[in-house]
């Protein structure tokens, strides 16, 4: 069942950080109790596409979880929560800070109930801070964290990056956070809150940027589909189509120049990646032409077999037939009980021994409240149909 099969998490997330975080336990074995509101469900639940009226964007991120519906306002509801957190080892939410607090479900009063539990919270801005109470999207995070301000056309209008990586970014942080604890909590048998901002984890994706401006004083901007650093590393239009070629060090260039043909005028000034950077205007026109004397696939041919990095720009529908893609099993079809047999990405942690697995689809809303109520708190027909009466599951 995976490597974290040992591991039970609550999971309060909805939309993405956090469902994103959730998943990629439950891919590792975990098992994975989602508590959802009775009628509604996460909000996710409600953005299409949908295939037979389920969510297509719930279910790319739900696999392998379970959906309790419970309604946390009520005392009954808490008071379910505070036996299931009894047993578990993870909780995961990604409320605005305070929320589990007023409910009286925050990190303060479960661990009073279970010391070793290890309490993760996703948010927009972290639990501290002067903008910690403020609301946080995708879109704001990105701009505030400045990814945007580097992406785009070079001269242009800021752009955002396309998936969500203000969210992706945040749960995949969240996972290590987690992970961590888990781990610390083999030495010392306690539990700790793990803090992860959205804001936060886009600052740490800014890779060299920072750098760049401290170093040089200038502020990073967008400049296209290039390396800010390295040259030639950028598609190029062929006869075809564009291919994009990755010249990481100054051997693949000189095995790149002999192997196309590129004559120069000045070739010294392009014998290093610091010489390439510094006369880049001039150098791609040189490369820019060449590449339009064949096709892109006879370019992936030539410079496939002489060890160059390069690859088309796929359209969706491509890498999802893409024959590498579907050999590592990142296309994979799970069956739902509704909306039938729907492809979803697979699993890019392959571990040798303990792999993980899709065993489910994502659930439909509530699916497993009578199932987990009666193997985890014993209840019965009739104590589960009157908590379902009072609205609390």
């Amino acid at each position: 069942m995976g490597p974290l099969s040992d591991i039970k998490v609550l999971d309060f997330t909805r939309v993405l950080a956090g469902p994103y975080a959730t998943m990629i336990l439950g891919d590792l074995g975990a098992e994975i109790i989602k508590i959802e509101q009775p009628g509604s469900g996460d909000d996710s639940r409600a953005f299409g596409p949908y295939k037979n009226g389920e969510s297509g964007y719930f279910m790319s991120l739900n696999r392998n979880k379970m959906s309790l519906t419970l309604n946390l306002k009520k005392p009954e509801g808490k008071a379910i929560v505070e036996k299931l957190v009894t047993e578990a080892d993870v909780v995961v939410e990604n409320f605005r800070p305070g929320t589990m607090d007023r409910l009286g479900l925050g990190y303060g009063h479960l661990k009073t109930i279970n010391p070793r539990l290890i309490y993760a919270a996703s948010t927009g801005y972290g639990q501290t801070g002067p903008y910690s109470q403020k609301p946080a999207y995708d879109g704001v995070v990105q701009a505030l964290g400045g990814i945007m301000s580097i992406t785009g056309s070079e001269g242009g209008q800021a752009t955002r990056v396309g998936p969500s990586i203000g969210d992706i970014a945040a749960g995949m942080f969240t996972v290590i956070g987690i992970l961590t604890a888990l781990h610390e909590r083999e030495n010392s048998g306690k539990g700790q809150m793990v803090d992860v901002a959205m804001l936060d984890c886009q600052v740490a994706l800014l890779e060299n940027a920072i750098a760049r401006y401290e170093i040089t004083g200038q502020v990073p901007g967008p400049i296209g589909n290039r390396h800010p650093s390295i040259a030639p590393f950028e598609p190029f239009d062929t006869s075809t189509a564009q291919i994009m070629i990755a010249i990481g060090n100054d051997k693949l260039w000189q095995t790149f120049t002999s192997l196309v043909g590129l004559e120069f005028e000045a070739p010294e000034k392009f014998v290093t990646n610091p010489d390439r950077i510094r006369n880049y205007k001039e150098l791609r026109p040189y490369i820019e032409a060449k590449m339009k004397e064949k096709t892109c696939e006879e370019w992936q041919v030539i410079l496939d077999e002489a060890g160059i990095p390069n690859g088309p720009i796929n359209t969706i529908d491509k890498v999802v037939s893409d024959q590498q893609i579907l050999y590592r099993n990142m296309i994979q079809e799970v069956d739902h009980p509704v909306a039938g047999k729907t492809k979803i990405p697979g699993i890019p942690v392959k571990l040798s021994e303990t792999p993980g697995s899709v065993r489910s689809a994502a659930p439909v809303l509530g699916a497993d409240t009578e199932y987990i109520l009666q193997k985890y708190l014993g209840m019965d027909e009739g104590q589960i149909a009157a908590l379902r009466k009072n609205n609390v599951i």
